[in-house]
């Protein structure tokens, strides 16, 4: 017996414990129900999700305190946080079922602010409740617009192209076709581009006319497949608060199988060649302007369709900040306006290249624009404008400039030479480049199959030529001769005067009567200087050209007419500062000998030699002095005199006149009174 108590009381012990455990484990359960409990009233947001995931239809809106309670819980954490994604499926999903009323649909998709990513079944799930036709209109047009905003946040896109021919079927809808375009520009690939659609955006445009989002369509549809789209379409694209240009974020398919480099995450140049056929484009594809590197890779792989929807985002934004919500001139939307069209700026320098979109934008801006509104900019700009036809370059270019120039100040005037210089620059240094490559027909535009002929070409380069003269000889006149303009214009002919040595261009155009003689008498010694170094590469240029022609190197031929408009300015020069023979008979700058003696100024003939013009008195008097420190009256004709001439000269060629010296020794015999025509 005592061996069964003993037993017993072994057996006792155990079940103790057991009782023990179980009234743990029940405190334990009660403890964790107590924290639920807590959590759930210290979590408003996830309690005010559970009931809108639980909102049914039927369910009566109007006067319904609690949805709108837990409505406006969500919406707050929404527009501070952002909602996760499984709440933005939860979300979409019950505004476009309309469960929670027509107004809460607009209202939710107002606030559907994603923190992270968008999932892809969420948005292929709103597309089927478009399908089902129960929404609204402006609904409708709510969700396209929000699904395009996020579009670069959506974690994948391939089952959301697989109903591609789903969304295409609203292209018939009136309010949602402009935004279906962009849709499904963003989503279209080579697959999807078929007859019976190219036929239907064709049919639409015949009856809507040329939209700018259904041209833009059609066109990437031709980069696809130019066999199926044979309708001409324009190179140019038609296109507030200022696009802060997007930040660079791809459209990163995770789920896909292909291998793909986020751009974003791209830190070398060393990463891009490693990775180079790996890189998906953004869908913002303004995102590219903020970034060197994807600049590279656009540069590298010179995607047709990467250009064009480039082209798109800027033309669309530069035509609706510019053209639709004109710049108030605040300082604040001045210094934004300059910051983004600097980087438009620097983007078309990197690539060395202009954008259609913004040529186009800058023809439609110079009608209405006042010449002060981020001058800068708009004439760096402008003056990246590739060459066009001459028969364009009046009306779209020359009358708009012409207006802003002879009613503005002289420094919008100087302003307006130095960007038609510099638009001269380059379009030679892209006909030289052209022209190493052995083109005769030279491409507009990399991106463009307009090409131009060299006689084209020619034609184009010679209006502005005329253009630049015409502006100048005027401005001139009109600004009394002023100083900065006629350097401005003496700037821009120093690149006309070397086309054909320095370019490669067989066109030699010479200055007019109103910028040669303003240079040749003007008061300043920079001026007389430059137009000595113009006259002495005008020389070599036509030397050169005439030797050629002689040799018969050349199949161009140079006028007689410029030959005699050289020598005329030749003879005038050199007459008037080597001969001290400044009015020459039958000359442009004959003046009546009555005239000159109203003038009752001695010896006119030598006012302008080169030791009395009066760009270069102020050095004959300090040689002057430096000679014959000791006279108290100063007699300027004996620096002609012996040695003292050749002295002088040299006094003054070390000033640093070289322009004047290249020019005197070039066509004076180094002292002679004999000057070198140039053959005929």
């Amino acid at each position: 017996m005592a061996d069964l108590s003993n037993l017993a009381g072994l057996v006792s012990e155990p079940s103790g414990e057991i009782d023990s455990s179980v009234s743990s484990v029940s405190n334990r359960s009660l403890r964790l129900a107590e924290k639920e409990k807590r959590k759930g009233v210290a979590d408003p947001f996830g309690l005010a999700v559970k009931y809108l995931s639980q909102v049914e239809a039927g369910t009566v809106v109007r006067g319904n305190d609690e949805l709108e309670r837990n409505m406006v819980r969500v919406e707050t954490v929404a527009l501070s946080k952002g909602l996760p994604p499984e709440v933005i499926t939860m979300l979409l999903d019950l505004a476009l079922s309309l469960n929670a009323g027509t107004a809460n649909c607009t209202r939710v998709l107002k606030f559907l602010l994603p923190a992270t990513v968008v999932p892809q079944e969420a948005i292929v799930k709103g597309v089927s409740w478009l399908c089902v036709g129960k929404m609204p209109m402006n609904a409708q047009v709510l969700f396209v617009r929000w699904v395009l905003t996020v579009f670069d946040l959506i974690d994948c896109k391939d089952d959301l192209r697989s109903i591609y021919g789903f969304i295409f079927s609203f292209v018939t809808e009136e309010n949602l076709f402009p935004f279906i375009c962009h849709l499904l520009y963003l989503l279209t690939m080579w697959e999807h581009v078929h007859s019976y659609r190219v036929r239907k955006l064709l049919d639409i445009q015949a009856k809507m006319g040329r939209q700018p989002f259904l041209t833009q369509l059609l066109a990437l549809y031709k980069v696809f497949r130019p066999d199926l789209v044979t309708l001409s379409l324009p190179s140019r694209a038609r296109v507030k608060n200022w696009p802060s240009i997007p930040p660079l974020s791809s459209a990163f398919d995770s789920n896909s199988n292909k291998k793909v480099f986020r751009l974003q995450e791209l830190r070398s140049f060393k990463e891009l060649l490693e990775n180079i056929h790996n890189i998906e484009l953004p869908a913002q594809m303004g995102s590219l302007l903020g970034s060197a590197l994807a600049l590279h890779y656009l540069d590298c792989v010179q995607d047709e369709s990467a250009f064009l929807r480039l082209n798109f985002w800027l033309g669309h934004s530069l035509q609706e900040e510019f053209l639709l919500c004109p710049v108030d001139g605040s300082s604040d939307n001045t210094s934004e306006a300059c910051r983004f069209l600097s980087t438009i700026l620097f983007t078309q320098q990197f690539l060395q290249e202009g954008f259609s979109s913004t040529e186009s934008f800058l023809y439609k801006f110079l009608s209405v624009w006042d010449g002060c509104l981020l001058r800068p900019q708009i004439l760096d700009l402008l003056s990246d404008i590739p060459l066009m036809p001459s028969f364009y370059m009046h009306k779209l270019l020359f009358e708009p400039l012409k207006q802003l120039y002879f009613t503005s100040t002289v420094f919008f005037k100087c302003s307006v030479i130095e960007c038609l210089n510099s638009m001269l620059v380059k379009w030679l240094t892209w006909h030289s480049v052209s022209a190493s490559e052995g083109g005769l027909d030279i491409s507009l535009n990399s991106n463009s199959t307009i090409t131009m002929t060299l006689s084209g070409f020619m034609d184009s380069v010679m209006e502005l030529v005329r253009f630049v003269g015409l502006l100048a000889s005027e401005g001139l006149r009109l600004e009394n001769c002023h100083v900065l303009l006629l350097n401005q214009t003496l700037a821009f002919y120093e690149t006309v005067c070397d086309m054909f040595l320095k370019y490669s261009l067989p066109l030699i155009i010479m200055p007019p009567a109103g910028v040669f003689y303003p240079a040749l008498f003007a008061t300043d010694s920079i001026s007389v200087d430059r137009l000595g170094y113009i006259m002495f590469r005008y020389r070599k240029n036509l030397t050169l050209a005439k030797k050629q022609e002689q040799q018969r190197e050349q199949t161009f031929h140079i006028s007689r007419n410029t030959y005699k408009e050289f020598n005329r300015n030749l003879q005038a020069m050199v007459n008037s500062m080597w001969n001290s023979w400044w009015c020459i008979p039958g000359s442009d700058i004959e003046i009546d000998k009555d005239l000159i003696a109203l003038s009752k100024v001695a010896e006119p003939w030598c006012r302008f030699d080169l030791i009395h013009h009066p760009a270069l008195f102020s050095y004959a008097i300090e040689f002057h002095q430096r000679c014959w420190p000791e006279r108290k009256n100063v007699d300027l004709g004996s620096i002609k005199t012996g040695k003292y001439w050749n002295w002088y000269m040299e006094f003054l060629f070390n000033q640093g006149f070289d322009g004047l010296n290249n020019f005197i020794q070039t066509n004076t015999g180094h002292g002679s009174s004999i000057f070198n025509v140039v053959a005929q």
